[in-house]
């Protein structure tokens, strides 16, 4: 029989998290490593990947950073090539890249609609799609997509001018489940998590900007912590969840909860 510790224990998996340096994802790197994972982090962003990797290294962790541009179908080849070399197997891919444009409706430039969609959808599906093919053969893996709160409806412009951003979310949403269910028969699961309001790069300005009191309208009255999604991002990347197809796993203080 399976103890509670073992559904949980990633000791000897292999888990990729792009955009893992810092932010969400470098939370996200630190729980898998936390609960026994070699971690490889991807992003545009060397050195701050380069940073995580050498703190893991030094708590006794493998960890490797790769320069990575994720709309790049090159780049993620690569990644995923030199993953499979080391370790010899890819048990986790954490797509947590993402980018962003705030503005009104009206003034959405075309090429940062593109870019915000290229970055979070395509990115997300190219690498999702190179992973796949090593889990197929393995006939395991676990994929977790970053969504957002913002890819289950529409935000009152007050709260988030960010429609690319949000659309984008959505159509990650839609990808999770439909990757599930093509996948899950193979015994790979995909799910995937949508945070609320955690300060982060991506998200601190627009904050900031706000003139919405984002934390009076929370249930759970604060914004997201650096330890918030420890336990959601080891529950889908551990043996817990190999029952959970196409799930959002939403982590947002209780907003969606109120609609």
């Amino acid at each position: 029989m399976t103890t509670l510790s073992n559904l949980f224990d990633l000791t000897n998996k292999t888990a990729i998290i792009t955009g893992g340096g810092r932010g969400l994802g470098k939370q996200i790197a630190l729980a898998l490593a936390e609960a026994g994972a070699n971690i490889v982090i991807a992003s545009r962003n060397l050195s701050v990947c380069k940073e995580v990797c050498d703190h893991l290294q030094s708590l006794g962790i493998k960890a490797i950073a790769f320069e990575c541009d994720i709309t790049n179908k090159s780049d993620i080849e690569h990644v995923v090539k030199e993953t499979v070399s080391q370790f010899g197997a890819i048990d986790i891919l954490v797509n947590n890249s993402g980018t962003s444009w705030s503005g009104p409706l009206l003034d959405v430039p075309e090429d940062k609609w593109e870019k915000v969609l290229k970055v979070n959808v395509t990115g997300t599906f190219l690498f999702s799609q190179a992973v796949a093919k090593v889990m197929l053969q393995q006939k395991s893996g676990k994929i977790i997509n970053i969504a957002s709160v913002s890819g289950l409806g529409g935000s009152i412009p007050e709260v988030l001018d960010t429609i690319a951003y949000n659309t984008s979310k959505g159509a990650v949403i839609t990808m999770t489940k439909d990757l599930g269910v093509k996948l899950a028969r193979h015994g790979i699961q995909v799910n995937a998590i949508a945070p609320g309001f955690f300060p982060t790069k991506i998200t601190k300005k627009i904050l900031e900007e706000s003139n919405f009191d984002i934390v009076g309208q929370t249930p759970a009255g604060r914004y997201g912590n650096e330890e918030d999604l420890k336990g959601a991002a080891v529950f889908l990347a551990s043996k817990a969840s190999d029952y959970l197809v196409g799930h959002v796993l939403i982590v947002d203080g209780g907003i969606a909860a109120l609609a």
